[in-house]
């Protein structure tokens, strides 16, 4: 399945619930689900008032909603969980801590982007490095110790300047740090299920992956 290059309000509607695809516009009154809190298409209103969902129809609407939210292709999110599967721990726990541990989430965390989409644009134009070392990968997984910093290249640009005052106002999860003046941030630590807030039922997504 080809990355969706539509409107990724439809995506919100589509799944019921904001799934802050475009950042601060998702918390104002421009936002679709605000405006029309109802499924895309034409039968739309109507999907309100069908029949409950299926067990299957619950575990790929929870599926989908995760590679929405990270941005992620069918393929891709298929290898994170096998690779998820093969870690000691809970499946859908380490899933979530691997989608977590990608470059672009942890950029979006870190406050450098607005949203997922914008950090994963910010990244494939080569405005970070990873130990020092330019890394325009937003699929790189980081590892607890590394260091995310913006390139001394890139300070100088009039997005990067002016951003250190917004984000003062952002809260950087627990597992990370951030250094403003520097415009870097390290991780800690890898992420705990209580660390990740984002409203997805993980269990439902295994279930999805084991019929």
């Amino acid at each position: 399945m080809a990355r969706n290059t539509g409107p990724v309000c439809k995506l919100c509607r589509r799944e019921g619930e904001k799934l802050l695809l475009k950042g601060e516009r998702c918390f104002t009154p421009k936002c679709a689900l605000e405006r029309r809190a109802y499924a895309p298409g034409m039968h739309g209103r109507q999907t309100r008032f069908r029949r409950k969902k299926s067990d299957y129809g619950l575990q790929l609407r929870e599926k989908q909603k995760a590679r929405r939210i990270y941005g992620v292709l069918e393929r891709q999110f298929r290898r994170y969980f096998k690779g998820a599967e093969r870690r000691k721990g809970l499946t859908g726990v380490n899933l979530l801590v691997m989608l977590e541990s990608r470059l672009d989430n942890v950029v979006y965390r870190l406050g450098f982007a607005d949203s997922r989409a914008q950090a994963r644009q910010l990244v494939r134009h080569g405005h970070f490095d990873v130990n020092g070392r330019k890394t325009n990968i937003p699929s790189f997984l980081v590892k607890a110790g590394d260091l995310i910093a913006v390139r001394e290249r890139s300070k100088g640009l009039a997005y990067f300047r002016d951003l250190s005052t917004v984000m003062e106002n952002k809260v950087v999860p627990e597992w990370l740090s951030l250094d403003i003046p520097e415009m870097e941030g390290r991780v800690l630590t890898f992420p705990t299920r209580e660390d990740i807030d984002v409203s997805l039922n993980e269990q439902l997504i295994v279930e999805y992956y084991s019929r």
